[in-house]
């Protein structure tokens, strides 16, 4: 009973706190929705319906410190409905077959792929003469036949070669079937013919896109190269004009994060326009004495907030962004400070309520980490402003500070999701991110003003000089010997109890947030003794993976590249694929041969070298890209085992495939 009572009074001494935790409640919930290995039923909905009822009666009648408890456990209950509910919402047909043959559709989004080649996105489509029933909503083509003007809107029909969206490329990994079922992405495939248009462009409901897309022209326009494609992402968030390599130095320096419009450029853009407006309106003593200046400067920024995420096409990330600046904007106009945890918790509800999925994503992650340790940082050090040094010298020590909190609170989410880490990202960002807030969005607000005069190459001038800039420490960054440096996956239970963890030290009140640390430390230390799949192979059959001592030894040094680069990065190993295949033993013939562990690995990924091998033992592996007939007692693993299983991992005696992992899901094949 003292054990309890203890814990009631620590809930009460948190009282006026606890609204923090909310969303974390809530993303509980959501996180149980994913982490099934089944569709829940009915009845299971049913049951977390009277969790809420129950959980909602005993905090109305009751005033101790098991309410809040009480009103945790509905919105964990409530977080599994909303994800659900999100899922089966966005349902919609997904091929099942690999289909070859005309493609038509009207073009609703233009970016570039992994390769660098043209990508579009298609609506309103048609394939040949697959029933409407079964007929994606949308399809995904790169085009490899040469890049061609293309806007939104326009009908469009070429020749090509669509698949189901493609799960895991080994168990336990990132599922792109899952993450194409909520973009309502129903196929994915390439052509090698050239497009044709069929059809003026249709702009029902893509006025915005073409606006953007016409923007964005105008900028590479007049900036032309990297640079203008640089400024055409920050601008509208269109990418299809920066090359990979620019794209890569961007990465291995840690200032990709410049080129997403989230939080930063909206902070920035917002907080630019709030400053002007306000400098401006005090300026006029008639109107500082007698209209509410601060209220009239958020009002503006927030018509900016909105006009900026139209122009950015109203991606995830941007929404996200705004609904955390017009929490804070909107937290002015009632009067309540604009800058505080509780803002954040508000604006996380928000994001997780509208798209429970974003929670596995990255970018919610990383975003809300950076703004809750920045607030909790800041909030804590707030009264010890004299101990930053003199007056002239804390807007750079903010900066620098800000940099560095938010690198720190991004760090474990970035390694574990892109297996790197950027040694030199801290002096990159410091050299980048004020040059982003004091040359960059200005000259895109003065541009943006300018423009309905002809002027807007004044603005974007200044502009593109603060973008080459940023370019040119990229460039350097990525340069320096050990600048990038390679992480192993972690298990997935890893970063759940870091967040965990972190969160409790940053919202919890009193000597006791400490307790926080245990938890990071256990993650760590889990981290570090997380263990490797030996043998990994990829759902086509295609491409074989072995751990040796010198890293992950592949079957081929051409074909399945990106399997081969996500194995590759997924074991924290910074090797090309054609080095990796170095470390494979010369073939036999035309097999692939490899001794693990007592067993012959065969891996056969042609017909004539499938048809020269048909007899096998108890101690070999055959592993085919190709349907094989074979006599004899061996393990085989080929195209027909591989479609119902995706990737499989073998690690001593154990097998895991991706199905069991995933389980039967909506998003699952044959679901």
């Amino acid at each position: 009973m003292r054990v309890l009572a203890r814990v009631e009074t620590a809930l009460l001494n948190q009282t006026g706190y606890l609204f923090q935790w909310s969303p974390v409640c809530l993303a509980i919930g959501i996180g149980l929705y994913f982490a099934l290995r089944f569709e829940p039923g009915w009845q299971i909905y049913v049951c977390f319906s009277a969790v809420i009822v129950a959980a909602m009666g005993m905090a109305r009648n009751s005033r101790s410190g098991w309410a809040s408890l009480a009103i945790g456990g509905a919105l964990i209950a409530a977080g599994f409905i909303l994800a659900g509910a999100r899922a089966h919402a966005v349902a919609e047909p997904v091929l099942s077959w690999r289909y070859y043959g005309p493609v038509e559709g009207r073009v609703v989004a233009i970016d570039r792929s992994a390769s660098d080649a043209l990508r579009v996105t298609l609506d309103r489509v048609r394939l040949g003469d697959v029933p409407l029933d079964r007929r994606p909503r949308r399809v995904r083509l790169s085009l490899h036949g040469g890049d061609v003007a293309l806007v939104p809107g326009q009908r469009i029909m070429t020749t090509g070669h669509l698949s189901p969206p493609q799960g895991p490329v080994e168990p336990g990994g990132f599922d792109f079937r899952r993450h194409a079922w909520f973009q309502r992405l129903g196929a994915v495939g390439y052509t090698r013919v050239p497009v044709l248009s069929v059809a003026p462009p249709d702009r029902t409901n893509l006025r915005i896109t073409a606006w953007r897309t016409a923007i964005s022209e105008h900028v590479r326009a007049l900036l032309p190269g990297e640079v203008g494609g640089f400024a055409a992402a920050v601008t509208t968030g269109d990418r299809s004009g920066m090359g990979q390599e620019t794209l890569n130095n961007l990465r291995a320096s840690n200032l990709a994060h410049l080129l997403a419009i989230s939080g930063l450029h909206m902070g920035l853009l917002t907080g630019f326009v709030y400053l002007i407006c306000r400098v401006t309106l005090s300026a006029v003593p008639v109107l500082a004495l007698r209209l509410p200046v601060r209220k009239i400067a958020a009002v503006c920024a927030l018509v900016a907030a909105v006009v900026y995420l139209l122009l950015s096409g109203g991606n995830v990330a941007t929404e996200r962004a705004f609904i955390m600046v017009s929490v804070m904007l909107g937290a002015i106009l009632i009067d309540r400070r604009s800058i505080s945890l509780r803002a954040v918790a508000v604006a996380a509800l928000i994001v997780l309520s509208l798209r429970p999925e974003s929670l596995l994503s990255p970018g919610f992650q990383m975003s809300f980490a950076a703004t809750t340790a920045l607030v909790a940082v800041f909030g804590a050090l707030r009264g010890f402003g004299s101990a930053f040094g003199p007056k002239w010298l804390r807007p750079i020590i903010g900066v620098l500070m800000s940099s560095a909190i938010a690198g720190l609170a991004t760090a474990p989410i970035g390694a574990a999701h892109f297996n790197s880490l950027s040694h030199y990202g801290l002096v990159a960002n410091m050299l980048s991110v004020p040059v982003m807030g004091t040359v960059v969005v200005p000259a895109a607000v003065i541009a943006a003003i300018l423009a309905p005069f002809g002027l807007e190459w004044f603005g974007l001038a200044v502009m593109g000089a603060g973008l080459e800039w940023i370019l040119a420490v990229s460039d350097w960054i990525s340069g320096l010997e050990g600048a990038q440096g390679y992480v192993v996956s972690p298990p997935s239970y890893v970063l759940p109890i870091f967040a965990l963890g972190a969160l409790w030290i940053a919202l919890w009140r009193g000597g006791a947030r400490w307790v926080g640390v245990a938890p990071c430390m256990v993650a760590i230390a889990l981290w570090g003794h997380g263990n490797r799949p030996e043998v990994l192979v990829a759902d086509s059959g295609g491409l074989v993976g072995v751990m040796t001592d010198q890293g992950r030894a592949l079957s081929k040094e051409k074909g399945s590249k990106f399997i081969a680069t996500v194995w590759l990065e997924n074991d924290g190993d910074g090797a090309s694929q054609k080095t990796a295949a170095n470390r494979w033993p010369d073939g036999k013939d035309l097999s692939q041969r490899y001794f693990w562990q007592g067993k012959e690995l065969i891996h056969l990924t042609g017909k004539r070298s499938a048809r020269e091998f048909s007899e096998c033992g108890d101690d070999q592996i055959v592993i085919s890209a190709v349907p094989v007939q074979l006599s004899g007692t061996c393990m085989v693993i080929d195209p027909e085992l591989l479609n119902k299983t995706g990737s499989i991992a073998l690690s001593g005696g154990n097998v895991m495939t991706s199905a069991e992992v995933i389980g039967k899901r909506l998003w699952s094949p044959d679901n």
